[in-house]
């Protein structure tokens, strides 16, 4: 993991060089993947405006598109199908980059989690938009899904039969496949407001030349690589050989090459693998979290105001009866969700630095550097330039690889 780390801050270096800090692609994973779910819907709203959402039309519209009017249905066709493929290149380094850097245990395991769901819901809408084409490769990936499914006995044979006879495919069934073609991005758009919600200050928005120069390079390449459709879907031949989308359907020829049973033991396997990962063992020099590093709450100094509460971006604080006080509540400090970054001990009304006590005692505080500690920290250092009318600016400045995630 240290070695792949170290691969990506290589490589997020020498594009900072070209890119800049602030418009560096690799810095900006997580926020390409909204950029490409929005290419996504722009383009679908047009393509779904000029779709026969019949079978007997489904094809010819389509064409039409590609064809009549190439020069701007038909890009937006080329556009909503390279933007899918960028959606899941983008995930993939989303991922690997959060895996190699550590950012998958304690306060990030929701996260993570939350995450590998999307993926499932990311491949079930793109290979179900690959059936509303209605031809050949749509046909075969049709074929490959229901053999699948078949093998865990879940009403699969029905379907490849309706598939396989003249005049046996209904149109309800092609209603269904645009319902979900609309349903899943949905869910997967409230998946990824939900895989963001235990973020300190997520952004979901890329920067505006990122912005524009992916545009502008999704709509060069469908420009020279104009998507087509393979020849219409006949129920009379089941196809044999059809182009396929190896960054969506890469599953289905390796099906094929194994069984439908060894790629559900693959996908499944790595899914477990995928939540069970924030909580195998850990190599002692990756840093964690701990109850003794994560935030304490001094019941004697907590008004319960929930201050801390509400400022909490892992939602790692909350409000419990007080202790020692009838009626009255405290902060509760959850260590497995604590980042340790001290946003709750600065939001604590009771840990101004200019208070004339003594010892600063805080209602919420994290033990290995306190408020109190700080102060003292900072007294000494102002003695030391002497003088008076100073101004003092706290800030945090993100450096190495360790000190990134914090």
């Amino acid at each position: 993991m240290q070695a792949l780390d170290a691969g990506f801050v290589w490589i997020e270096r020498r594009f900072d060089g070209v890119f800049g800090a602030r418009c560096n692609p690799m810095r900006h994973l997580g926020t390409l993947g909204f950029l490409m779910f929005w290419l996504l819907a722009a383009s679908g709203v047009y393509l779904f405006a000029r779709f026969d959402t019949s079978i007997a039309g489904a094809y010819e519209s389509i064409g039409r598109l590609s064809e009549s009017e190439w020069w701007f249905g038909g890009w937006l066709r080329s556009l909503h199908r390279y933007a899918a493929d960028a959606f899941v290149v983008v995930v993939v380094l989303h991922a690997l980059r959060e895996f190699a850097a550590g950012r998958f245990r304690g306060y990030r395991a929701f996260s993570w989690i939350s995450g590998v769901p999307l993926v499932w819901l990311l491949y079930a809408s793109g290979v179900d938009g690959y059936w509303l084409v209605w031809d050949a490769r749509a046909q075969f990936s049709a074929l490959a899904t229901a053999e699948w499914f078949h093998v865990l006995g879940v009403g699969a044979e029905p379907m490849v039969r309706n598939f396989l006879g003249a005049d046996r495919v209904p149109d309800r069934m092609f209603s269904l496949f645009v319902f979900l073609h609309i349903g899943l991005p949905l869910a997967l758009l409230a998946g990824m407001w939900i895989h963001v919600q235990r973020l300190g200050r997520p952004r979901t928005l890329t920067p505006r030349p990122l912005v524009k120069g992916f545009t502008a390079m999704l709509l060069g390449i469908s420009l020279a690589w104009p998507a087509l459709s393979e020849v219409p879907w006949n129920t009379m031949h089941v196809p044999v050989s059809v182009a396929q989308d190896w960054f969506l359907l890469f599953w289905q020829p390796l099906m094929y090459a194994t069984s439908p049973a060894t790629l559900w033991i693959l996908l499944v396997g790595a899914s477990l693998l995928l939540v069970a990962l924030p909580w195998l063992p850990q190599r002692a020099m990756e840093p964690a979290v701990t109850a003794a590093t994560a935030a304490v709450v001094s019941p004697l100094n907590c008004n319960g105001c929930g201050r801390c509460v509400d400022d909490c971006p892992y939602q790692a604080v909350l409000l419990a009866p007080h202790a020692t006080r009838r009626h009255a509540f405290q902060a509760v400090v959850m260590a497995e969700r604590c980042a340790a970054c001290g946003i709750c001990a600065g939001a604590c009304p009771s840990s101004t630095p200019f208070r004339a006590n003594a010892e600063l005692v805080s209602g919420i505080d994290l033990p290995g550097l306190s408020v109190n500690a700080m102060r003292a920290r900072l007294e000494t250092a102002l003695a030391a330039l002497g003088g008076a009318g100073r101004v003092v600016l706290v800030g945090f400045i993100r450096g190495t690889s360790a000190s990134r995630g914090t």
